[in-house]
């Protein structure tokens, strides 16, 4: 039996092409409709030096401010913040860390820092977190003091509590108003609730830096619903990112077996899962009776068969003009980095990089000096810096 979430744990490639197959011969027959553009993938080459290794699951990583030399923070899986160093020097863990939910893909997840931070020093954690019942997605923010973290606080929780441990989301994209979009997952064995707005599983949700509600949010004052919720029906969202032009958030999203999706949520706007899609359930069966439905958005871009899609970061600096203006996507089932390149918000090509690796790319982040890092998700992670 193909294990039911493969594509965010270690699979076989013949799993993987079976997969490929299985898509292949059911959406022939779906109903296709206002399917956007697919381009073909192709191999690209890129050079990648392993700055820091020895990190256990690293699962996100962000660029402290300063004008001396480049400090990051790296979160790992099991419960542990740490700060790296330019040159690979890894700290202790961190202190003041809260407990974590560290079962299967739950754990110590995403990190932002704050746009004020060399004043505030705030930042903020995304975490699966233990709770009666079973476990939740949250977010704290701290103040990060040397290598320790006070003045801990809870700026969302799941106000659903589901047992297990798959499906948490959760990335952070602070948007230029200064409030905070924090992806969810459906957790896997309660996908209906991506529709019910009166859950937060399946959402984008906005809230302010302090975990207040924006006022034009678009459902605050709405019966019955969730005022935090910015969008719905979507499935699992480990990437997203503000487009340095528009302000726009996107986000990528885990499909079944197929569908991963890139898309540019809107205020208010349904994402059809899981009542349209373009995967099939990983018991091979058909899941969607359309890919397509008055009232649900389509993707900007989709993958057929899964990569995985993970953290992802748009491309701005000088250092390579031919990345500029590129989405970069690291891939774990995948075990590549997407390089997408854009014309407007249509996705035009694709360049998978670091092929030959065989490596789970969890994380992609701009560094200040202009360089591509990655983590890749294993055992022994490490924190690359890639060029072309």
């Amino acid at each position: 039996m193909t294990h039911p979430y493969r594509s965010d744990s270690t699979g076989g490639r013949h799993a993987r092409l079976l997969q490929a197959l299985l898509c292949t011969l059911l959406l022939a027959t779906a109903n296709v409709a206002a399917q956007p553009t697919l381009s073909s993938a192709v191999a690209g080459r890129a050079t990648a030096n392993v700055v820091a290794q020895g990190l256990e699951h690293p699962w996100s990583l962000a660029f402290l401010p300063g004008d001396g030399p480049l400090r990051m923070l790296v979160t790992e899986r099991a419960g542990r913040l740490r700060m790296v160093g330019a040159d690979g020097k890894v700290s202790p863990p961190i202190a003041g860390v809260p407990p974590v939910h560290a079962v299967n893909q739950g754990g110590l997840l995403d990190v932002a820092v704050a746009p004020d931070f060399a004043q505030s020093r705030r930042i903020y954690l995304s975490l699966a977190q233990a709770v009666d019942g079973g476990a939740r997605t949250a977010v704290i923010s701290a103040r990060l003091v040397d290598l320790t973290l006070t003045d801990v606080k809870t700026v969302f929780a799941q106000a659903d509590i589901v047992a297990g441990g798959h499906h948490f989301g959760s990335r952070i994209a602070i948007g230029r108003d200064g409030s905070l979009y924090i992806t969810t997952g459906e957790r896997y064995v309660a996908k209906d609730r991506a529709q019910s707005l009166d859950s937060h599983l399946g959402k984008v949700i906005r809230v302010n830096a302090d975990g207040t509600v924006p006022r034009d949010n678009p459902f605050v004052g709405t019966p019955g619903t969730r005022p935090e919720i910015w969008s719905l029906g979507h499935r699992n969202m480990q990437g997203a990112a503000i487009h340095p032009v528009t302000g726009k958030l996107w986000t990528n999203e885990h499909g079944p077996k197929g569908g991963d999706e890139l898309n540019i949520p809107a205020p208010g706007r349904n994402y059809g899962w899981p009542v349209v899609g373009y995967g099939i359930d990983y018991s091979g069966q058909k899941m969607h009776d359309t890919t397509s439905k008055a009232g649900m958005e389509q993707p900007v871009h989709y993958w057929v068969p899964s990569i995985a899609p993970s953290g992802m970061a748009f491309y701005t600096a000088d250092r390579f003009p031919t990345w500029r203006g590129s989405l970069f996507i690291g891939a774990l089932a995948g075990e590549h980095l997407a390089r997408l390149t854009l014309d407007g918000e249509r996705v035009v090509a694709e360049e998978r990089l670091l092929v030959e690796r065989k490596e789970r790319i969890r994380d992609v982040r701009q560094g200040p000096d202009g360089f591509i890092y990655v983590l890749t998700d294993e055992r022994n992670g490490k924190l690359l810096k890639v060029s072309p």
